[in-house]
């Protein structure tokens, strides 16, 4: 493991002002957030947090809140979230160097909103390859070393086949020694066999199994019956 902990401590705070007021984020500042396996998927509906909790993790090892590489933390302008910036960590016997020593720090940052300009950055042009293959070319390209990798919704742009493609390589960089944390809505990714599964939301944090999560089930019931759901949205 790099990150077996992480961890944020304030001497007193707001608890009505975000992101403070985040179940999710009060939760961190008690208790930490603990890593038991090199895999780790947070999952929440919109608003839930997941999203902040993803970004103050990448942000707190280094790597820029834009998105990119640990080599591109000062390419963008964009200072450091207000829980990011007091992000601290517990290393793992894989992460000690990387803990001592900001150059030795290997990781990257894909968040769907800005992936487009960070993958032009990395040398990925994305006026000549889809929303989806840029996602692909990075995965291929940068996801290869030892380090963290902070993902917030990569299936956005991927489609089932590419999401299978996306899990081989998680499941790869896991094996060689990295670390993955992935903010996510897809019941395909957090398949995965081994990865730990915590679910964000009203109450905070709390790992789960894949069969248990309510996503999962959503999707069981909607593909068995689609107007189920349907008939209550849909007018007749």
């Amino acid at each position: 493991m790099i990150v077996e902990r992480a961890y944020a401590h304030l001497s007193s705070y707001d608890k009505n002002a975000w992101p403070w007021s985040v179940p999710c984020v009060r939760q961190l500042l008690d208790e930490g957030l603990r890593f038991s396996a090199p895999v780790c998927f947070l999952v929440g509906e919109n608003g839930s947090g997941k999203s902040t909790l993803v970004e103050a993790l990448a942000e707190g090892f280094g790597l820029g809140s834009y998105g990119g590489s640990h080599d591109w933390r000062y390419a963008s302008p964009r200072g450091k979230s207000a829980l990011g910036e007091r992000m601290k960590f517990d290393a793992g016997a894989r992460g000690r160097r990387m803990a001592a020593s900001w150059s030795a720090r290997k990781g990257f940052f894909l968040r769907a909103e800005t992936a487009m300009d960070a993958l032009d950055r990395e040398g990925f042009a994305p006026d000549s390859v889809s929303h989806g293959e840029g996602f692909l070319a990075a995965f291929r390209g940068k996801f290869l070393h030892t380090g963290l990798y902070v993902m917030d919704e990569p299936e956005a742009a991927l489609s089932f086949s590419s999401c299978l493609e996306l899990i081989g390589h998680i499941d790869r960089l896991a094996k060689e020694g990295g670390q993955v944390i992935c903010a996510t809505h897809s019941p395909l990714l957090t398949a995965l066999p081994g990865a730990d599964i915590i679910e964000v939301g009203a109450h905070g944090m709390r790992k789960v199994a894949w069969r248990e999560l309510g996503l999962v089930d959503h999707w069981r019931r909607y593909l068995a019956d689609p107007n189920a759901y349907l008939r209550h949205i849909v007018e007749p």
